[in-house]
Parts: structure tokens; C-alpha cells; sequence
């Protein structure tokens, strides 16, 4: 089973007098890594004998089969395999209160953390594509917030959004047009959002998300949510469908 590793690396400059040291940010940047065996070919032996004793109960938790995946699927911008699926998934748990689908989903694609794999999908496959203790909401907003929240989907160069979208926008960031189940989004209408709790306290540059009105708690996790899909549907799948095109 594949994990990541994430380096951030900060490139400062340092400016030094007798009182103290100044720093001054210059970037911040980061890069995925993928950890495999292939970077520990030659294990530790102390190492996996104080590991050992707990191996059997990481694996119960971590090895069951939930399902099986078409394909393998990793996250990305604009649009991506993952994002498509986990975005689909959003919607599909908003109903898990009785409440009405919702019209469309979106989660950051900084939030799904690994990849799937294709062929069986495990619970730990699950555990570390979304690793953190977010839990699906549903949000209600005003159209023209909702335009907003795409504008902002478009300055980042995208995020995952649902099946239900489809946004043109340019290199620049810049939203082009955007529609809701191939409707203009009507600024004077009430849009029902499935999210994360995370991203609605406006996160990952997404801060349309703060004018939301009343709030719908599905009280489950994301990654529950995502298993109990697999669980469900029993194969998954996912396919670029153009929810968001670069416009040259």
C-alpha cells in the first residue's frame, strides 16, 4: 500500500543585528513523494521488531476489502479522476438525513492525500486518501455566493466539484461561465452545497463558502462517507468529463 510524504521546503533570508534575528518568507513550496518499499529495500531489524506486536492490529483496521476501483485514480487540477469521485461522493451522503440531494458538491483537492488504487480498495487505501477528521456538511447558499465560490474554484485553477458543474475558465484564473445541471445559476436561488466542514468556514481559498446560510450536519466523516460508497456500489469508477475546462 502506497503512502505519501510531504516536503515543505522555506526558503527564507536572514537579516542579523546585535538585538535579534529577522526572518522575511521568500517562498513556500512543496512537493508529493510517494513512499514504497523501493525506499526501504533494506529495513531496519530493531525497527520491525519494536513494530511487530502492533502489525496485527494496524492490519485489522487497515486490510479489510471494502470494494474494487475500474481504475486507479489520483487527485489533481483543474479536474481529476479523484476529485471527480470524492466530489460525487458528497452528494451522494447528503441524502444520509433524509434531506433532498444536493445540487451539486465540492471538496479541496489538497484534501485527498493519496491515491486510489485500481483493483481492490482496502479501508487503509481510504484511511490515507482522507486521513483528517473532516466531516460532510451540507450547506445552503445564495446564487450569487455560489458564483462567487466558482470564481474562487477558478482563481485556484480548480478544485473537485461534482457531476452536476461545469465551469470554463481561463489560464488566468479567471471564471468564464459556469452552470448547475446545465442551468445558468440563478443569483436569486437557494443552492444546497454538500462540503466539508473544513472548507466551510471558508479554507483553501475557497471563502464564499463563510456566507453560507443554514447548515445541514450529515455527522460523518469523509472518509466513512467515501467507504460506505464503496461498500454500496461495490465497484467504483471515474472519468474526466470536462466539469471544468482551461479555455485557451
Amino acid at each position: 500500500m502506497k503512502k505519501v510524504l510531504f516536503l515543505f521546503v522555506l526558503f527564507a533570508i536572514s537579516s542579523v543585528n546585535l538585538q535579534a534575528q529577522k526572518y522575511k518568507v521568500r517562498a513556500i513550496a512543496s512537493e508529493r513523494l510517494e513512499v514504497t518499499a523501493t525506499l526501504d529495500s533494506t529495513p531496519h531489524t530493531g525497527a520491525q521488531a519494536i513494530v511487530a506486536p502492533y502489525k496485527h492490529s494496524v492490519d485489522s483496521v487497515m486490510m479489510p476489502p471494502l470494494g474494487l476501483s475500474r481504475t486507479a485514480m489520483a487527485a489533481g487540477r483543474p479536474e481529476s479522476l479523484l476529485g471527480n469521485w470524492a466530489a460525487d461522493v458528497m452528494v451522494e451522503t447528503s441524502t444520509a438525513t433524509g434531506l433532498e440531494r444536493a445540487d451539486f458538491g465540492v471538496i479541496n483537492v489538497g484534501g485527498l492525500r493519496n491515491r486510489m488504487p485500481e483493483g481492490i480498495v482496502r479501508r487503509g487505501d481510504i484511511l490515507l486518501i482522507s486521513p483528517f477528521q473532516n466531516n460532510v456538511v451540507v450547506l445552503e447558499m445564495k446564487g450569487s455566493d455560489v458564483m462567487e465560490l466558482f470564481r474562487n474554484i477558478a482563481a485556484v485553477h480548480g478544485e473537485a466539484v461534482s457531476a452536476s458543474v461545469r465551469l470554463v475558465i481561463n489560464k488566468a484564473g479567471e471564471l468564464l461561465d459556469a452552470t448547475i445541471a446545465g442551468n445558468p445559476v440563478n443569483k436569486n436561488a437557494t443552492y444546497r452545497v454538500a462540503t466539508i466542514d473544513y472548507l466551510m468556514d471558508g479554507n483553501d481559498g475557497l471563502h464564499a463558502l463563510k456566507k453560507h446560510g443554514r447548515v445541514h450536519e450529515m455527522k460523518m466523516l469523509v472518509r466513512d462517507a467515501m467507504a460506505e460508497s464503496i461498500i454500496k456500489n461495490k465497484t467504483i469508477d471515474s472519468r474526466i468529463e470536462g466539469r471544468i475546462v482551461v479555455k485557451e
